[in-house]
């Protein structure tokens, strides 16, 4: 059966924040989930290096308006949902991931701060560094400002994106799951970069161009029955990014799913597409 029991929601009372928790609702009373409601007090590294004792009082001043904040966040909203508030205090984005882990969170919600052109191009470092270091799933709302960054209380269409390497039956497996869990229609995505190899030897000649699109789709076939799910097949020659951002908003897609370890990535957890993918998608993203 599939569940999703625990949810943590990292905050920082920014209107992002705000998002993330509208988002954080509509899962948690689909799976009647608790929220753990994170707020990590960091270190001010921006202040005049302050006595001992201006520094106790700007710690207890800081500590007591995050209390108060965390106390009124979503106070009557949530009244019918199992809710924790916690208030730490160390490094954001390691306090995140050592809470997940510490208590077993299913979901982390992480909202992200792409506002304009220019710091679109970056998402938020803390988000980041979670999507690095994370075991448990990991959800990003839509990163464009003109896009949705919530979570439909009943997805009609969740794309899946896959590179055809040793993760894409898991990362299909979640997003099958999903569409059977909230009856869902589910498109599965394939982009072949224009650097593929099998590209380099011959060119971009229309009839080559076809018979790797076609190999492409039997291999996706074969991973749809292999999983047991169905779903329409895309695929497209071209940059990776933009051919899944695009595909994502051709179906309509309220949720895209994307696979965090790479089989052609010696980086770490979160390869350079993922990252993009994220960025540049239209909806949010659903990190496996």
């Amino acid at each position: 059966m599939f569940t999703i029991a625990k949810i943590l929601l990292p905050i920082d009372f920014s209107a992002r924040s705000f998002d993330a928790a509208d988002a954080a609702t509509a899962v948690a009373e689909h799976f009647g989930s608790e929220i753990a409601m994170l707020h990590v007090l960091a270190p001010r590294l921006d202040l005049p290096l302050p006595t001992s004792a201006q520094m106790k009082a700007l710690h207890d001043g800081a500590r007591v308006e995050a209390e108060e904040k965390m106390k009124e966040f979503r106070s009557k909203e949530w009244g019918h949902l199992g809710v924790k508030r916690v208030l730490r205090e160390g490094d954001p984005a390691r306090t995140i991931v050592e809470y997940a882990t510490e208590e077993h969170i299913d979901l982390i919600m992480m909202p992200t701060h792409g506002y304009g052109p220019f710091r679109r191009l970056l998402l938020g470092s803390i988000t980041a560094k979670v999507l690095h270091d994370a075991d448990c799933l990991v959800w990003t709302a839509a990163h464009t400002p003109q896009a949705s960054s919530g979570v439909s209380a009943n997805p009609r269409r969740i794309a899946c994106a896959v590179d055809l390497g040793p993760q894409s039956g898991s990362v299909l497996g979640w997003a099958s799951r999903l569409c059977r869990e909230f009856g869902a229609s589910l498109s599965l995505i394939h982009a072949v970069a224009s650097l593929d190899p099998r590209l380099e030897d011959y060119g971009l000649s229309p009839e080559w161009r076809g018979y790797v699109i076609g190999e492409a789709k039997a291999e996706l076939a074969r991973l749809l029955e292999t999983a047991g799910a169905h779903g329409d097949i895309h695929t497209e020659i071209g940059p990776i990014v933009s051919a899944v951002a695009d595909a994502a908003k051709d179906v309509r897609a309220d949720l895209l799913v994307i696979g965090r370890n790479s089989h052609d990535s010696m980086a770490g957890r979160l390869p350079t597409n993922a990252y993009a993918i994220i960025r540049e998608s239209p909806c949010p993203v659903l990190s496996v």
